[in-house]
């Protein structure tokens, strides 16, 4: 099965780091976001990759392809003359999908090790992988009494869920896709509505988003730990 990496985004929030450099290729635990994302599918079997690229497009093309033979992969590119959104990006690399019954789709700027094994279609046209909601805020307990019982730093609050970035989707999904716009926002908001979008939880996984120094610093924390990967 073929894996979608958007890679397509400026990285505004991680200037002056992707000045010269695609945000897929700002290095967390020593390596790049989206080499860590192509490692850690291969670990599932996935060898098959199409990179949905626009700023700086060349640089991750030569990246991936300098590598490509080493890890045992083969990639695709689509790339976007303007940004089009998450929607528009995925139709925009019809011809890469169309004949694929299905594909797992992943958010370039993401680190995770949700097991895609268990993102299963089923009688939907796409399931979203959620993990559960981590706190940006230290959380405070207080007592009836309005004193201060305990302090936790950015908690996952595991009564609500979030969007992973991962997802599962029929070819069918490229006939609700915008020309621009964003998928959370066009495609799955119909599919909901008519009951063809599965979410599957993932009570126990590793998620962060890289959207700025101080989450680079923190992935890289998790990733040298080796909390998040192992020996991949």
């Amino acid at each position: 099965m073929k894996a979608v990496l958007l890679a397509g985004g400026f990285g505004k929030r991680l200037r002056p780091l992707t000045d010269k450099v695609p945000k897929p290729l700002v290095k967390v635990g020593g390596r790049p976001i989206l080499e860590w994302q192509i490692l850690w599918l291969r670990s599932f079997g996935v060898k098959s990759f199409v990179i949905l690229a626009s700023y700086l497009s060349e640089k991750i093309m030569e990246h991936v392809d300098s590598r490509k033979e080493g890890w045992g992969i083969s990639a695709e590119y689509s790339v976007e003359d303007e940004p089009l959104g998450t929607g528009g990006a995925i139709k925009n690399a019809e011809e890469f999908l169309r004949n694929e019954k299905a594909f797992y789709v992943l958010n370039g700027d993401n680190i995770t090790n949700v097991d895609i094994r268990r993102l299963e279609l089923k009688d939907g046209i796409a399931s979203i992988a959620l993990a559960p909601l981590r706190s940006t805020y230290g959380v405070v307990s207080v007592d009836d009494r309005g004193k201060i019982t305990k302090f936790d730093e950015k908690p996952i609050i595991k009564d609500y869920w979030m969007n992973a970035g991962v997802y599962i989707m029929s070819n069918k999904v490229l006939d609700y896709l915008p020309e621009n716009g964003a998928v959370e926002k066009t495609a799955f908001v119909e599919l909901s509505g008519k009951g063809m979008l599965r979410g599957v939880k993932f009570s126990d996984c590793y998620f962060h988003g890289v959207d700025s120094v101080k989450d680079v610093e923190e992935v890289s924390a998790d990733l040298d730990a080796k909390k998040v990967y192992g020996d991949i």
